[in-house]
């Protein structure tokens, strides 16, 4: 079993199944607030579970990346990355996904994978946005 390789199959399938979809929620702000609010919820709700607690870093830059773009303090976020991240965190808040959440530890893997291998995707545009999340403290 080769991990990578699995996370790599479960990314892509979920990039098929809801990338279309993920694309026009991106187009939209108010859209984006309303995933963004079932994305706390849902958060909040599995907060206690294991890989919910290793995905929680990944979880809310993503959630400070969109807010910050729907709100036009960040402007810097490209079509492409904007439409992963709001992949990663449409595919998290669906309760039934391809494997449905409520089966215990499993039921969180392929969220998981999702979020990892979108932050891997993207990873340069996450270290531009922290970066920037920076120097807006310091000015501040």
């Amino acid at each position: 079993m080769n991990v990578r390789t699995d996370y790599e199959q479960v990314f892509d399938k979920a990039r098929r199944l809801y990338e279309s979809r993920a694309q026009k929620i991106s187009l939209c702000d108010k859209k984006i607030r309303l995933l963004l609010d079932r994305v706390s919820l849902r958060l909040k709700e599995f907060s206690a579970t294991p890989l919910v607690m290793e995905a929680r870093f990944q979880l809310e830059v993503f959630i400070r990346m969109l807010t910050a773009h729907i709100q036009k303090r960040y402007r810097s976020l490209s079509p492409r990355s904007l439409a992963l991240l709001v992949l990663g965190l449409f595919y998290f808040a669906l309760p039934l996904d391809l494997v449905p959440d409520f089966i215990p530890f499993v039921g969180y893997v392929d969220d998981l994978s999702v979020l990892l291998a979108v932050y891997k995707s993207i990873h340069v545009d996450i270290e531009r946005f922290l970066e920037w999340e920076r120097s807006q403290a310091k000015t501040e």
